[in-house]
């Protein structure tokens, strides 16, 4: 009887010890993940600060998988090539200094799926030296391709003042 409750009492500790050491992996791994997106993400932001469209273009899915909806029109862009295109147009039609910054960004992962989203503060400036001060909500989708997280879906957007109707460019969150 004796060796009978020994072997519960380890059987039930190697229940819990399994348990415990599967969610610390888990949250490791988890920890890890959003460690290595929020480099990704911070890739992106210095990338587009220095204008550098091809590093910033780095971060998303480099095929017809990747999809995104922009602030601006078109509104939707289907595969790396036509995002790659915009970006490029984006950045030239602010040949003055450029400053971005992510703010409240908060992430989540599965493993293999995760999503980011807060706001992205951009000061651009125009040819005419003129400066846009906008903030728009954004989030990424991330998919972990060949060991690599990266984006595979952006959502941009802006709230729009239901009175006028127009894009609210300048809230602050």
């Amino acid at each position: 009887m004796k060796s009978r409750g020994y072997l519960s009492a380890a059987l039930g500790g190697a229940v819990i010890l399994l348990s415990v050491c599967t969610s610390s992996c888990s949250s490791a791994s988890s920890a890890s993940d959003e460690a290595d997106i929020r480099a990704l993400e911070k890739s992106y932001v210095d990338a587009f600060n220095a204008k550098d469209t091809k590093a910033m273009m780095a971060v998303y899915s480099p095929d017809e998988s990747l999809v995104a909806f922009d602030a601006i029109p078109p509104r939707q862009y289907v595969g790396f090539n036509a995002y790659k295109k915009d970006n490029e147009d984006f950045v030239a039609a602010f040949p003055g200094p450029i400053k971005v910054e992510q703010i409240d960004w908060k992430i989540e992962t599965d493993g293999t799926l995760g999503y980011g989203h807060g706001f992205l503060h951009a000061v651009l400036t125009d040819k005419d030296g003129k400066q846009l001060d906008s903030t728009v909500r954004m989030t990424d989708v991330y998919r972990k391709i060949n060991g690599k997280w990266l984006i595979v879906h952006e959502h941009l957007s802006f709230p729009v003042d239901m009175a006028t109707g127009k894009a609210d460019l300048t809230s602050k969150p």
